[in-house]
Formats: structure tokens, sequence, C-alpha cells
């Protein structure tokens, strides 16, 4: 069991507070004393007591602390707090905190404390958390609902924020769209050629792409009333005279059952439906082509769009993908094969997501595994160039691609390929004058806007100053219509002074 803390840190929205915990010879009866407390204010307030409160200057720096914090890192203000209000001899002092990270890196920059973050200490912190408001009486803040509330929608804001250029969320939900088509558009595919096939059966053989059977069958329909305009769009659909003849002559020698006009009108909406879906399908592809060579170049120049698109939300973004080591992307997408494997202890698959890359299909069955393992290393390179990488650009993509080339004719000629360091230096020599391009191009799109907004700015003023004129206008006419009396007025008024000014003087 974990010692009994001395102190215990608690993170708030408002700052940092340390706060003392009451000693107990059996650590068994604190953790039990603290439980039945934590239901009463007054009766674990005598156990916990507010020793030190350092409060955050300003929001920005209240979100600063709190994203350090959930990544387990030490802030520069945390350091500080800890550093001043902690007891001088710290080798008898226990500090309890919640977490195990930030608990790690505390006893990293002070290493004479002992940490604590397991055994009674989850306890006071949940009791610190629901009694703040009656421990933190004496402080001076505002309302600390709304400080919770300020901070999680500040801190949600940060983790939501991504780059503009390098959509990767877009890339994911983009794919994942793409897979679900895939799977309805097959679907709904085989649902028209059995729907359509207890009409015209003899279709099927003659058509067998699904995307040109869905079209000819809405066309057609009624295969006895086949003229010269279903001829042109069936000539339109499949651009071949042959496969034409072949149609209508199947539609006359057909062997299939009549059907009425309701029937075959749901059967030419559904098969609408579904040629739409699969134009948009299409247009989705030609999407994720386009987002691809602006999120990660690299990567889809070499495994291509869709791969490295699925790679990507598998990871959960094109960050995490770069962070993980070449024999996570190996096998990325055969988890449940590799655990079932470490149980039954067999052998370990050699590939995931990456099976769907050209490279393995090409290569011998004895040389797949190496060049799965080849593949997920060049993988790995190109993520990490897109990721962080100022510009990103598909120059390296390409090279790495003639890599895995070399290495496959490697395998099977023998072929010596040249080394990476060369391959990315000469990579690097043509990215340069690209890369320059780009920043120039986006530098003169920056200055344009400036001078814009500057334009904008000064025009503002300008018409402020002639509605100024209008009304000065406005008010001279006024005056000169009113005649002399409104001068005579003024002169009097102004005389009075005068008067008084001498009576003063004399």
């Amino acid at each position: 069991m974990s010692e009994a803390p001395n102190f215990v840190l608690y993170e708030h929205a408002v700052g940092y507070a340390l706060l003392s915990v009451s000693e107990f010879e059996d650590i068994g009866r604190m953790s039990q004393e603290v439980e039945l407390a934590i239901g009463e204010a007054q009766r674990f307030c005598t156990i916990v007591k507010m020793a030190a409160f350092d409060a955050f200057k300003n929001t920005e720096a209240a979100l600063d602390n709190c994203l350090a914090v959930s990544e387990g890192i030490v802030h520069d203000n945390l350091g500080t707090f800890l550093d001043e209000n902690l007891p001088k001899k710290r080798k008898k002092v226990t500090l309890g905190v919640n977490d195990g990270k930030l608990a790690g890196s505390i006893s990293e920059k002070f290493p004479g404390i002992k940490i604590s973050f397991t055994g009674v200490v989850p306890e006071i912190v949940r009791g610190v958390r629901v009694h703040f408001a009656h421990l933190a009486k004496d402080l001076p803040h505002h309302s600390l609902s709304k400080a919770q509330l300020s901070l999680g929608h500040s801190y949600s804001r940060s983790k939501v924020k991504f780059d503009v250029h390098r959509v990767d969320n877009m890339v994911i939900q983009s794919i994942a769209l793409l897979d679900q088509l895939d799977k309805d558009i097959n679907l709904f595919g085989m649902r028209i050629r059995e729907w359509y096939s207890y009409h015209y059966p003899e279709l099927y053989k003659v058509v067998p792409d699904q995307y040109k059977y869905v079209k000819c069958a809405s066309v057609i329909m009624d295969r006895k009333t086949i003229n010269e305009e279903t001829n042109a769009k069936l000539m339109e659909i499949m651009e071949d005279e042959e496969k034409v003849n072949q149609i209508i002559e199947a539609a006359r020698t057909s062997m299939g059952m009549d059907i009425s006009e309701m029937d075959l009108m749901n059967i030419e909406r559904f098969a609408n439906r579904v040629a739409s879906l699969t134009d948009y399908r299409h247009r989705l592809h030609e999407y994720i082509k386009d987002r691809m060579n602006s999120c990660a170049p690299s990567l889809s120049a070499l495994i291509g769009e869709q791969v490295g698109a699925r790679l990507i939300s598998h990871a959960g973004s094109l960050t995490n993908l770069a962070k993980y080591p070449a024999s996570t992307i190996q096998i990325l997408g055969a988890e449940k094969a590799l655990f079932r494997a470490l149980k039954t202890r067999s052998n370990t698959p050699k590939y995931g997501l990456l099976f769907h890359s050209s490279f393995i299909g090409r290569a011998s069955a004895k040389n797949k595994g190496r060049i799965s393992r080849f593949l997920a290393n060049k993988c790995t390179i190109a993520s990490r160039i897109d990721c962080f990488s100022e510009v990103p650009v598909p120059t390296f993509g390409e090279h790495l691609r003639q890599q895995v080339e070399d290495r496959l004719k490697f395998f099977e000629d023998g072929e010596v390929p040249k080394k990476n360091v060369e391959v990315m230096k000469e990579a690097a020599d043509e990215a340069e004058p690209i890369m320059k391009k780009i920043l120039k191009k986006k530098k003169k799109a920056a200055k344009k806007a400036l001078e814009t907004s500057a334009v904008t700015a000064e025009a503002e003023p300008v018409a402020e100053d002639g509605e100024s004129k209008k009304k000065k206008k406005k008010r001279k006419s006024e005056s000169e219509a009113n005649g002399d009396a409104t001068m005579e007025v003024d002169a009097v008024e102004e005389e009075k002074p005068k008067k008084k000014k001498k009576k003063v003087a004399a």
C-alpha cells in the first residue's frame, strides 16, 4: 500500500491549490475516514486544509497550464509554485498527485519529494473536487463554475483546431464514406440484378460491369419496346456497336417473364438512385485525391491516395501516423490477426492495410514479407516528411516509390539499388526550388491580403470625413436661414463675459 500524503496537489480552472492532509498513524484508518468524510463538507475540511493557492493571471495562462497538465508536463508556473510552497526539508514530504504522467515528471524535477498517485490519493482528490468551494472560501475568485466552463470551452476549442492546408480530418471522414459507399453500391447493384433478371436475365452476361448494367437497365426497361432512341442511348453508355447489337439480339430472344409497368417504374427509380450514387462515388474519389495531394503528397505519391488515406484514418491523424514506427505501420489494420497469433503462438501477420498496395501484389510469395517491411519503412519516412515539413511536396514520395521499385528488381534480378542517403539528397535538391516557389506564392498572397485590408481601413475614415463635411454645410445653411436674430444673440452672449472680465480687472 502507498504512503499517506502530507500534501495533495489539485489543479483547478482558477489556479493551483496545495492542500495539507492531517497525519494518521494507520493508513487503512485514513482511507476509511476520507471515504466517510467525502459526504460531509465540515468533516472533510478537518482532514484536508488549504495550504497554498496560486491563481492564474488570465484565461490564456489557464489554458496553457491545462494543456501542460493533460500531457503530463510540469509547467513553469507549477514548478515555481511547488518550489515556493513545499517545505525545504523534502525527504519526509509525500505529495499526492492525481495523474501518473504528471507524478513522473514532478519526481524528475524534484528528486527529493516522494510522489504518490495511488491508494488514498484519488479519494482525497475526489473529495477536494466536491468540496473545493468550501475549502476556497477565503480566496479571491468571482465564480468557480464560470471559470470551469470557460476553460472547458477553450480547451476543447484548442484540441479541435487543425491546420487548413493539412486537413487530415476531412480525409478521414471522406475515406470512411467511400468505403461505406462501395459496400452499399455493391449491395444495391446485386439487388437490381436479381430484380431485373426476372424480366431480362441475359443482360448480366452481356454487360458484366455493374455501373453499365444499371445504366442499361434504366434505359431499356421493357425489352419489347426497344427502338432507335434506346439504341442511341445504349451506344452512349457502351461505346461499342457489337455490344449494343448483342444486347438487342439477346432482348429479342430472351426467356425472361413479362413484367408490369408499375414494377418497371420502381426498378427504374432504384436504378437511377444507384447510378447517381456511383457518380457521386467517382466525384468523392477525385475529392480524396485532391485532399491527399494537399495534406500528404509524399505518402499518396508513394502508396496511392486510397491506401494512404486508410492508413491516416486507421491511425487517427497524420501526426499519429508520423509518430508510429515502421513495424506498427506494417501490421496496421491486422490487429486481430496479430493478437490471435500471439495468443496461439503461431506466425504473426506480415501486412495489414499495406496488402492493398500494388507492390505486394507484384512481389513473389517468398518476398511478400520483405517488401511489406521495406514499404512500411518508406511509409514512415513519407508520413514524417508530410507532417513536419513547412511546405509538403510530392518529390520525396516519388523518389521513395522508385526505391521500392528498385528493391523489387533486386529481389528478382539481384541488381543492387542506390543507398537511402543518396536518394534523399537527390530528392532534397529537386524539392528545394519547388518549395521556394510555393513559399514565394504564399508570401505574395499574404502581402495582397494585407494591402487589401489596409485599403479598406483607409477608405472608412475618408467616408466619415465626407459625411462630416456634408453635416457642416447643412449647419451653415441653417445658420444663414435663421438670419440676423441668431447673430445678435450670439454677439450679446460674447459681450457678457467681456464686461465681466473688465469689472474683475478694475
